[in-house]
């Protein structure tokens, strides 16, 4: 199948939870399309409104270090082919291949439903991350604007968030995030997984490009924003040669901390980064997958708590080892990281200014 341009993936693998599959890559003979049509290059996004009923998810993997989340979008269209959320697309009756890519939902009252969340009397403050399973800043946001209200409601409450992405449009809400941080109720984490363009290009297409994820940072760590990098994920022998550049990179912008997160294909996306390694370093694919095996016993993945962030064997103590003699290096991780506070929660609006 002919790749898209500025796409992640052509494919659009069978959704698990349906009886039937469909295998529209063979040619039975019944279909013969006319001379004169060409396949498409490109495939226009669509967005499907959702009304939830819930906004905060809670988490209870301790491979992460948070217990509540907010996604305003199911799907992303910055397309990276490495995502570990595509598979949850499936759960919408969509292909985590092409469709999450594409067919994106959006939640229009997901301020208004935080506001009922956080007006609950029965409701304890504690910090929420935002995109965290899809990117709050994917290029949706500009015209939606969904991410924006999400931080204007908890500023209002004065609630902590952290936030992760990989969109330059976070400095849009520089205002915002500079207010809340000057109350110690913010913190950003830049995903920064390759300083190479071409790289980039094909591993995560419609992203913002390194150098300005560079610029994220230094203007969020001007305005006061606590800031750091998320190396993930790394993949080696395509972007792990990487690492040392990317820290040093990332401490000369001002952030202050960093972590690093192995590469994970569950499900549906075992076959999706198959392809793209096939497609575009068929050279060293097999390489890639032999040492992704080494790394997880000997299969593609490992779910297990504790090991699907980092892997096991020597290869990934190497990248632990490389990652905090470096990280060490540039200054990077220095203090244990402060918590966000919690004690300035407030309902706007009633006699309760802060938690008692």
């Amino acid at each position: 199948m002919t790749p898209l341009k500025t796409r992640g993936t052509a494919l659009n693998p069978h959704n698990r939870f349906q009886p039937i599959a469909t295998d529209r890559q063979v040619d039975d003979g019944w279909y013969q399309a006319p001379e004169d049509t060409l396949c498409p290059d490109s495939v226009a996004t669509e967005v499907t409104d959702e009304r939830v009923r819930t906004i905060i998810s809670r988490n209870r993997s301790p491979d992460v270090p948070f217990d509540q989340s907010i996604n305003p979008y199911r799907g992303c269209e910055h397309a990276c082919i490495y995502c570990f959320a595509r598979p949850t697309h499936a759960y919408w009756d969509l292909s985590p291949g092409l469709d999450f890519e594409t067919r994106l939902i959006a939640k229009p009252n997901a301020a208004d439903q935080l506001r009922r969340e956080l007006d609950r009397p029965g409701y304890r403050p504690a910090t929420i991350a935002l995109g965290v399973n899809t990117d709050a800043y994917q290029p949706v946001e500009r015209e939606r604007g969904i991410t924006r209200q999400l931080l204007e409601v908890l500023l209002e409450y004065r609630h902590p968030v952290s936030i992760i992405t990989k969109g330059g449009l976070i400095l849009r809400d520089l205002d915002l995030l500079s207010e809340l941080a000057s109350q110690r109720l913010c913190s950003v984490r830049v995903s920064l997984t390759t300083l190479d363009n071409n790289l980039k290009r094909t591993m995560e297409p419609r992203t913002a490009a390194p150098a300005t994820r560079l610029k994220v940072l230094r203007e969020l760590s001007a305005a006061g924003v606590p800031t750091g990098i998320i190396m993930g994920p790394v993949i080696p022998f395509v972007n792990d040669h990487e690492l040392e550049r990317i820290l040093e990179a990332a401490a000369t912008a001002g952030a202050i901390r960093a972590s690093w997160i192995l590469l994970r294909l569950p499900l549906e996306l075992d076959e999706l980064f198959q392809d793209w390694l096939q497609r575009h370093f068929p050279q060293r694919a097999d390489h890639v997958m032999a040492r992704m095996r080494d790394l997880r016993g000997g299969k593609s993945y490992q779910s297990e708590f504790g090991k699907r962030m980092t892997g096991s064997g020597p290869y990934a103590d190497l990248i632990r080892q490389r990652f905090n003699r470096q990280a060490r290096a540039v200054g990077l991780n220095r203090e244990p990281e402060p918590a966000l506070r919690t004690d300035l929660f407030r309902r706007p609006g009633s006699e309760q200014l802060g938690l008692l």
